[in-house]
């Protein structure tokens, strides 16, 4: 069974046009390898192209195929629950959406797709034999992720509610976004050193159009240089590296258009 606690962040996965070229992309970018894809790989055969991403031998993420062109290309982000089932229901309750309804994976797990008032997309994961990352908060791996909206207080009522976070104000503003709030687990004393997750106030400097959505970051040893290698592997920079009270940060297209951060540590 897995080792996350309810409402913790614990897996992340991209959805791709071109699952090859993504690993080039990100392989190169992060240092990832991936899964052998055989004929035999009885996972491909049920669920369509699923690769895992590892990390010096240890899992840290996983690219997937579209199975329907219309999906969007795009990072999500899934926060465990020993009951998937019930944090559904918790979710239609606090005015969310589940888009997939609970959906054994043998022997990994049991997922859900769900949506905040907002729109923002997440995922529910209840752990079997996946119990998500095994490495975060390394070079190459899982840091961080952040909704952004438009309505923060909708927010922060909808995701206190469901996974009973507790929130704290870090004190100065991000420069994405003019108003954060950092989410702590149940029974910890909320603040920077407890918290699992955010929620940014999208400001007027964001596009109109750019619906309520998660920002899934990575940890980088140099993000000026990881901003530069991005372009150079066909992605685009979308917010110039830029100095944050926690080190250093980007914002970044992957050669397909999926949305993602990296950060540098303050003391890297």
């Amino acid at each position: 069974m897995g080792g996350y606690p309810e409402g913790a962040p614990c897996w992340a996965d991209v959805s791709l046009s071109d699952v090859a070229a993504g690993k080039r992309f990100y392989g190169e970018l992060l240092g990832w390898t991936f899964d052998e894809s055989t004929a035999e790989n009885t996972d491909e055969q049920r669920y369509g192209q699923y690769t895992n991403a590892y990390k010096e031998g240890r899992r840290v993420a996983a690219l997937q195929s579209k199975q329907d062109g219309r999906m969007p290309t795009t990072w999500t982000v899934y926060f465990a629950t020993p009951d998937v089932r019930a944090l559904a229901a918790r979710v239609r309750e606090a005015g969310g959406q589940v888009i997939t309804d609970p959906m054994p994976v043998p022997p990994h797990g049991t997922m859900a797709i769900a949506a905040d008032p907002g729109g923002a997309v997440f995922g529910l994961w209840q752990a079997d034999a996946h119990a998500g990352f095994e490495r975060t908060r390394e070079p190459g791996s899982f840091c961080w992720a952040e909704v952004y909206t438009r309505d923060k207080d909708q927010a922060d009522a909808f995701y206190e509610s469901v996974f009973g976070y507790l929130g704290a104000s870090p004190g100065s503003a991000d420069e994405l976004g003019a108003d954060m709030r950092t989410w702590s687990l149940p029974g910890t004393e909320p603040g920077p050193g407890t918290a699992v997750a955010a929620r940014a106030l999208m400001s007027p400097a964001f596009p109109a159009a750019l619906p309520d959505h998660f920002l899934v970051y990575f940890l980088v040893e140099d993000c000026d240089a990881a901003a530069a290698a991005c372009t150079r592997l066909g992605g685009r920079v979308t917010a110039a590296p830029f100095d944050i009270q926690y080190g250093r940060m980007a914002v970044l297209n992957d050669n397909q258009g999926a949305t993602f951060a990296i950060l540098q540590g303050a003391d890297s």
